[in-house]
């Protein structure tokens, strides 16, 4: 189909003209100093096939020359970079960038269509602020798990390098050192990297890059939340000197009331208990593999029930616990205590002090605390031998032990005659 002369190609009012290019950090490379080669009107958009102003430069030492590839209102509509198209704010395809906002930005791709789209846009990114994001991407929205894990938090200069030399493949390259290129095997051509298309980047569809990182984000591990809702505890490891209490409550408080924090700093880590599930739940997810304090790395993971998990602790089945070996080097069972007092030098038996049948909260009165001066002892004390008390025969077995204390006359029981 012809294309008449008020179409945008020809309609010099349509065309472009700019004085700096919008670009990402890894494209304007690490040189702060950079001298740029500005061409008025010197390439068509290959978005909306507009003439603009291009912009060439080099990136640093040892890379490869770039320049913009689509114009300014096609980069702005998209919030991307005009050379690698990826998203400004997070380094990341188009594609994988809406998906984790859930934005559809519909751009249309015929012609006719195309034009006046172009147009409106134009008029309304024009009396936009051009410090923020035009359209939907500028509206404030809820961090996305997806984003905050693949985002870009670094530039990635290695993008920047030149490509592979095609004659050293073939082995006819003949400059050597002095050639511009890459001397390098190149990748499998079977990759779906090595075939990429600008519009499917530019569009959000068929990205290789994005299902890259997409299935890269679906392998990830994720916290899953233990089944026991009791459990309100997170473990955080790699707890370094430096890091005290009060770093880690003024952290974790963000996420819920907390009931305890106990630091263990012999094993490096520390145990945050919070008083209901949800807090716990919401620390989890936002603290998993991304937390950061004091420039250390920590390590956060669901604390585990206080229940016996060993399972030498653990019983069968059916209920029964298993028995647990002797520990070596302890000494074997003590003896039995004696049943009965085979000395009762006061009085004090069983039988007297408790009646048969009868418990210690239901013994009759006491009587008096003096003994009986006629008690019959088995082996007198040493030195005693009151009148008329019979001697008995010696018990048999091993012979009891005699302390002081036994000793009537030292109670006051019995008097001594001078």
């Amino acid at each position: 189909m012809a294309t008449s002369l008020g179409a945008n190609r020809y309609n010099r009012q349509a065309w472009e003209d700019s004085e700096f290019p919008i670009l990402c950090e890894t494209c304007l490379g690490e040189n702060p100093y950079v001298r740029m080669m500005k061409d008025k009107f010197g390439q068509e958009c290959k978005i909306c096939e507009r003439p603009f102003t291009i912009f060439r430069w080099c990136p640093g030492r040892g890379m490869r020359y770039k320049k913009t590839e689509v114009c300014q209102t096609c980069a702005r509509l998209k919030n991307v970079c005009q050379t690698c198209l990826f998203d400004l704010e997070y380094g990341l395809p188009v594609q994988v960038r809406d998906a984790a906002l859930d934005v559809t930005e519909a751009v249309p791709q015929s012609e006719v269509n195309k034009e006046y789209f172009t147009n409106n846009v134009q008029r309304q990114i024009a009396a936009s602020d051009p410090t923020k994001a035009f359209g939907e991407y500028g509206k404030a929205r809820a961090p996305s798990d997806m984003l905050s894990k693949l985002a870009r938090t670094t530039p990635y200069y290695k993008r920047n390098r030149p490509h592979i030399c095609s004659f050293w493949v073939k082995g006819e390259c003949k400059r050597g050192e002095e050639c511009p290129y890459r001397h390098e095997k190149p990748s499998d051509p079977d990759d779906p990297l090595s075939d990429q298309n600008i519009k499917d980047r530019y569009y959000g569809v068929n990205d290789p890059v994005a299902e890259k990182l997409m299935k890269r984000y679906d392998d990830l591990p994720k916290l899953v939340p233990p089944e026991d809702k009791t459990v309100t505890t997170l473990y955080v490891g790699g707890i370094t000197d430096d890091i005290s209490d009060r770093d880690l409550r003024n952290y974790f408080y963000q996420f819920g009331e907390i009931r305890n924090i106990v630091l263990v700093p012999k094993s490096m880590c520390a145990f945050i208990q919070y008083t209901t599930r949800g807090a716990a739940e919401r620390a989890a997810e936002a603290c998993f593999s991304r937390l950061v304090i004091k420039g250390k790395r920590l390590n956060v993971k669901w604390g585990k029930p206080q229940a016996l998990t060993s399972s030498s602790f653990k019983g069968d089945e059916a209920g029964t616990s298993r028995a647990l070996d002797p520990v070596p080097g302890l000494p074997g069972a003590l003896p039995e205590p004696p049943r009965e007092l085979t000395n009762d030098y006061f009085g004090m038996s069983q039988s007297h002090m408790f009646p048969a049948g009868g418990h210690a909260s239901s013994m009759a009165p006491r009587p008096s605390l003096a003994p009986p001066v006629r008690a019959q002892f088995s082996r007198p004390p040493p030195g005693l031998r009151p009148t008329g008390m019979v001697a008995s025969a010696p018990p048999s077995g091993p012979k009891p032990i005699h302390y002081p204390s036994q000793d009537p006359t030292r109670m006051g029981a019995i008097q001594k005659r001078e």
